[in-house]
């Protein structure tokens, strides 16, 4: 099976549109703008490609809480093709990136990363409720998932 991950650098173009599912799943949904330069005999010629991109549950959800039109990110995702019918009842297709991560680009910007705390399904943090500290030396607890590794 043929493998459609893609990776784009650009720019918002709107502020991520932040919607919940019947089950209560987030999903944000924001458009890309990828500017490229090149030459034509010796003149500097711009073409610029717009791109859909959605994000689901925690990374649609801090999508939406943490950046704005305008904002140059990185996207890395699948292509996914739908079909969809106007309300004059034409078909159409889309192709749109489904994130797999996001971040921002770094080149002229700074950003500072807040950890945000994972929970279950019940709410509770994630592998039931921690405790503070170990019972060895009042270190915390390892992760459930990473254990003693530092998070970055």
């Amino acid at each position: 099976m043929a493998d459609s991950t893609v990776t784009i650098v650009g720019n918002l173009t709107r502020d991520p549109e932040l919607r919940f599912t019947a089950g209560g799943k987030g999903v944000a949904s924001f458009g890309v703008a990828v500017n490229r330069r090149y030459q034509v005999n010796g003149e500097w010629q711009e073409k610029v490609s717009f791109f859909n991109v959605t994000a689901w549950d925690s990374l649609g959800e801090n999508a939406a809480a943490s950046l704005t039109k305008g904002t140059r990110i990185m996207v890395t995702g699948r292509l996914e093709q739908r079909e969809y019918e106007t309300t004059a009842g034409e078909k159409r297709n889309v192709v749109e990136i489904v994130a797999d991560e996001l971040g921002p680009s770094l080149r002229w910007a700074r950003a500072e990363v807040e950890r945000t705390q994972r929970t279950g399904p019940d709410g509770t943090p994630s592998g039931g409720a921690r405790p503070a500290a170990a019972a060895s030396g009042g270190r915390p607890a390892a992760d459930p998932m990473y254990g003693d590794e530092e998070p970055f």
